[in-house]
């Protein structure tokens, strides 16, 4: 049984989600995760894609090159691997790496589904299923704990089952007012972890550029599109790229102020745990920016 109130403190307040280090080496991976851990975020959390590492593998990497930081997936997709393997893994990460890690699942998108060669259909029940058959696989090695684990979850029914199912929710691609809704969905007890995207510039122009580049595949994704639907915004909101005010939103960009007054936002809006995502030109860049937030507090937000 995970403790979930321990569990949110090992997680900490701030964290790390990058969509970059799949792409680079072992040996850069390895530095990158250290100097994360060093300027004291607490969890580092990594994407799964058709064309990427594979989660579980990727993760060992990350843990293995850390001492005290969670690792977390963010999402390891339900048709990359079957439930038994996914519950075996995390078990064999968890107990490696002293509970050190986080099985973010999700059912991803139509177009990565059919590229694994699967069918998207019905992802409620498809999630459902999937947790059933996880629950129900017998693990045959030394476990103190099993991996807690965390769905992507946007609207009501899927944070419904993170709330019956899972220890939590990780939100992706959402504006604050998402976390407020989803923690009335979700109630008080279980981990609410969004993602925000960020960007340390503070020219309007070039910064919300740098945004616009960054929604343009996600704003051609109907999970996200229907979920900000849902939140009020509108067709002349996609257009575009995004309106102003959804790349404002959705992205939050400046002075490092501005960004921790983002977090900030969504903390009290009921986040346990928010994973920034910096955007920037190369991975080394994104670094230089972590370390420049984490130098102006954002880390103790």
């Amino acid at each position: 049984m995970t403790d979930v109130a321990a569990l949110k403190r090992r997680m900490g307040r701030v964290g790390v989600w990058n969509s970059t280090l799949g792409g680079e080496s072992a040996s850069f991976e390895r530095e990158a995760a250290a100097e994360v851990e060093r300027l004291g975020y607490g969890t580092l959390w990594v994407g799964e894609s058709p064309q990427g590492k594979e989660a579980l593998v990727h993760s060992a990497l990350l843990l293995g090159a850390t001492q005290r930081m969670m690792v977390a997936t963010g999402i390891a997709s339900i048709w990359a691997r079957d439930a038994i393997a996914a519950s075996n893994g995390a078990n064999a990460l968890a107990e490696a790496f002293d509970g050190r890690f986080v099985l973010g699942l999700g059912v991803s998108h139509a177009p990565a589904v059919s590229a694994r060669g699967h069918d998207y259909r019905r992802p409620v029940s498809a999630m459902s299923t999937y947790l059933d058959a996880m629950d129900g696989a017998k693990y045959g090695g030394p476990l103190p704990e099993p991996a807690p684990r965390l769905l992507a979850a946007l609207r009501t029914k899927m944070l419904e089952l993170s709330a019956q199912r899972a220890q939590g929710a990780h939100p992706y691609f959402v504006p604050v007012e998402h976390t407020a809704r989803a923690r009335a969905v979700l109630g008080p007890d279980p981990i609410l972890a969004p993602e925000q995207t960020v960007v340390v510039d503070t020219d309007p122009e070039r910064a919300r550029r740098t945004a616009r580049r960054f929604m343009s595949l996600y704003l051609a994704l109907p999970n996200y599109v229907n979920n900000l639907r849902d939140l009020g915004w509108s067709d002349e909101d996609f257009a575009g790229g995004g309106s102003d005010a959804l790349v404002d939103a959705i992205v939050a960009w400046g002075e490092p102020e501005k960004i921790i007054e983002r977090v900030r936002a969504h903390l009290d809006a009921g986040a346990d745990h928010v994973c920034i995502q910096p955007l920037a030109d190369t991975p080394r860049d994104a670094l230089e920016h972590l370390r420049v937030l984490a130098a102006s507090d954002v880390v103790s937000s």
